[in-house]
C-alpha cells in the first residue's frame, strides 16, 4: 500500500514536471510594437510576429534561405522569378493557403503604411498563374531579390477583407486595428492571448505543414523592463529565458546553479543621427540656424566620444566599435577603411566647434529608447557626458520603445539613437533605408536626420540595380566612403548578444536575435 502511494506520488509529480516542460516562459525589455507583421520593422516585433506568420522563404538555423510557403522557384533572366507554392497548407482560422494570399500579401506590403515598403516594391509585380503558382515580374534587377522575399509575411486575404485589415495599420499616428492585436497566419504558433505590455500567450499549431523539432507546446511571453527583476526571475526560475541580460550582471549569471549563459554577436549596429533639414533645429539653444548641417560640427561631436570607455566600462566588453553604418562587416566586404572610426580626440573635437562658430558649445536634446537595445539609455547619458567635455550640454530624453519610435518616425528629434541589424547583411537594405534621400514608397524611411546628398544618394541607387557583382562592390564601397565623410550618422558599436537561460532549456542563437521556438527543447 506504501510502495503503491509513494509509486503514485512519483508518477504524478513527474507527469507535472513533463506538463511544466511543455511550457516555455520568457521575458525581454520590451513588447512587440503590433501584430500586423509589416506595419513596423522592428526586430524584435518581426520575429515575434514570424513565429505566427511566415515567407515563402525561412531562414535556416545559420541564416541561409531554404523553402517555406514555396517549395521551389527559379529565376527566367534578371526580371523574372516563378515560385510553386506548398499544397495543403491553412492558415489557423482554416482558409486554404493558395496564390491569391502571395499577390494580396505582397501588395499589402507596399501600401505607405507599411515598413517594408521599399523591400516589397524591389520584388515587381506578383501575378498568379495557378492556384499554386506565383510569377514575379520586376521593373529593375534586384541583387537580392529572394532576401526581400523574406520580409514579406503572408496573411490571408479573405481574413484581412473580413476585418477590414486589408491596409497595414497606421502605427506612427496610433491607429488601432483588428490586426494590431489578433493574428491569423500559417506558422507553427497560434495566437492565443494578447495583453500588450503585459502578457501574450501562444500554443502549438498541431496542423503546421512543418516538423518541430522542439518539445515545448505552449510559449508566454512577458516583458520586464527593469534589468534587475527579469534577472531576478531567470534565477528565481520564474521564467526559463530572457533575450537580453544586462552586461553588467553576466558573470554573476555564468556562475550561478542551474542558469546558462549562450553568447553571441549580433547583426546590428547603434548610431545616432542628427536633423540636417530644418533651418532651426526643433529642441536646442541655437536660434535662427541649424549647427548639424555643418559637418565641422558632426565630426566635432563623433571625435569627442571616447568608444573604448563605452566598450569596457559600459558594454563590458560586449560590444565591437566601427566607423561604418552597417550591421555587419559583410555588408562592406570587411574594408578596413570603412570599418575605422574617426580618432578620439576632445583638442580636435573642439577646434572643429570654433571654426563652426561654436566655441562655446550649445545646447540640444538626444531622444533615446530605454527598452530596445542593450544599455540604450545609458549609452545615450554617458554621451551627454562625453559632449559635456567639449561644452555641448546635451539633454537626454529617453522613453520606451513605444513613445519613441513614431516620435522618431514624424521626424520629431533633432538627436536620436538607432539600432539597424537583422538576417541581411549584404548593403542593399541598409542603403535604401537609411542612407538614401527621403522619397516615395519608404525610400529613405529611417533616413531621419532627413538629410540630402545626392551624390551618395546616386551611388546607393545605382547599386541596386547593379548586375556586373564587381561593379556593384565597387559602388557600394564608394557609397560607404561618402557617408562616413560627411558624417551623416554617428557610428558606434555593433552589439553582442548574449541570452540567458535555465540549465535545461537547450536554444538556437543566430545573429539576427531570432529566438525560433520551434528549435526549444526544455
Amino acid at each position: 500500500m506504501h510502495r503503491q502511494f509513494t509509486a503514485a506520488l512519483i508518477a504524478l509529480a513527474l507527469a507535472s514536471g513533463a506538463a511544466q516542460a511543455q511550457t516555455f516562459r520568457w521575458s525581454g525589455q520590451g513588447d512587440p510594437q503590433t501584430l500586423d507583421p509589416v506595419s513596423q520593422n522592428e526586430s524584435f516585433t518581426n520575429a515575434m510576429n514570424g513565429q505566427v506568420y511566415e515567407f515563402l522563404v525561412a531562414r535556416d538555423k545559420q541564416l541561409g534561405l531554404v523553402p517555406a510557403l514555396a517549395t521551389e522557384w527559379k529565376q527566367d533572366g534578371p526580371l523574372k522569378w516563378t515560385f510553386k507554392l506548398r499544397r495543403g497548407v491553412k492558415f489557423h482560422e482554416g482558409q486554404p493557403f493558395t496564390a491569391d494570399d502571395v499577390v494580396f500579401s505582397v501588395n499589402r506590403s507596399k501600401e505607405k503604411t507599411s515598413q517594408i515598403a521599399p523591400y516589397a516594391a524591389a520584388l515587381g509585380e506578383p501575378k498568379k498563374i495557378d492556384d499554386y503558382t506565383v510569377e514575379f515580374n520586376l521593373k529593375q534587377f534586384d541583387p537580392i531579390f529572394l532576401e526581400h522575399l523574406n520580409t514579406v509575411y503572408i496573411m490571408s486575404k479573405a481574413w484581412c477583407e473580413e476585418h477590414k485589415v486589408t491596409k497595414p495599420q497606421d502605427f506612427t499616428n496610433k491607429e488601432e486595428t483588428y490586426a494590431a492585436l489578433h493574428a491569423n497566419g500559417t506558422g507553427p504558433w497560434i495566437l492565443v492571448s494578447r495583453a500588450p505590455d503585459i502578457k501574450t500567450v501562444y500554443k502549438r499549431n498541431p496542423n503546421w505543414w512543418g516538423k518541430i523539432e522542439g518539445n515545448v507546446q505552449e510559449v508566454v511571453y512577458t516583458p520586464i523592463k527593469s534589468d534587475a527583476t527579469r534577472v531576478a526571475a531567470l534565477m528565481s526560475g520564474e521564467v526559463d529565458f530572457i533575450l537580453d541580460p544586462p552586461p553588467r550582471d553576466l558573470e554573476r549569471l555564468r556562475n550561478t546553479d542551474g542558469v546558462k549563459v549562450i553568447d553571441g554577436p549580433e547583426n546590428r549596429v547603434i548610431f545616432i543621427g542628427l536633423d540636417q533639414a530644418r533651418d532651426e533645429l526643433l529642441y536646442s539653444s541655437v536660434k535662427g540656424k541649424n549647427p548639424f548641417k555643418d559637418v565641422r560640427v558632426r565630426r566635432a561631436l563623433y571625435q569627442a566620444i571616447d568608444i573604448e570607455a563605452i566598450r569596457t566600462k559600459l558594454m563590458n566588453g560586449q560590444a565591437t566599435p566601427t566607423g561604418a553604418v552597417m550591421p555587419s562587416p559583410l555588408g562592406d566586404f570587411n574594408d578596413p577603411e570603412i570599418e575605422k572610426r574617426l580618432p578620439y580626440d576632445l583638442n580636435a573635437a573642439r577646434a572643429l566647434l570654433t571654426e563652426a562658430g561654436y566655441p562655446d558649445g550649445f545646447e540640444v536634446t538626444l531622444d533615446c529608447p530605454n527598452n530596445r537595445y542593450i544599455n540604450d539609455e545609458r549609452i545615450c547619458v554617458a554621451l551627454a557626458g562625453m559632449w559635456e567635455k567639449i561644452k555641448v550640454k546635451v539633454r537626454v530624453n529617453a522613453m520606451p520603445k513605444a513613445t519613441y519610435f513614431p516620435k522618431q518616425e514624424k521626424l520629431d528629434v533633432s538627436m536620436y539613437m538607432l539600432g539597424w541589424g537583422g538576417s541581411i547583411t549584404d548593403a542593399e537594405t541598409t542603403f535604401t533605408q537609411i542612407y538614401r534621400n527621403r522619397g516615395t514608397g519608404g525610400i529613405g524611411d529611417y533616413n531621419r536626420g532627413n538629410f540630402k546628398d545626392d551624390e551618395l544618394d546616386a551611388l546607393v541607387a545605382a547599386s541596386s540595380k547593379e548586375v556586373d557583382p564587381e561593379k556593384r562592390k565597387a559602388l557600394i564601397k564608394k557609397a560607404m566612403l561618402r557617408h562616413n565623410e560627411q558624417v551623416h550618422h554617428i557610428p558606434l558599436h555593433r552589439q553582442f548578444i548574449p541570452w540567458a537561460a535555465r540549465k535545461n532549456v537547450t536554444v538556437v542563437h543566430r545573429p539576427d536575435n531570432w529566438l525560433e521556438w520551434q528549435w526549444i527543447k526544455m
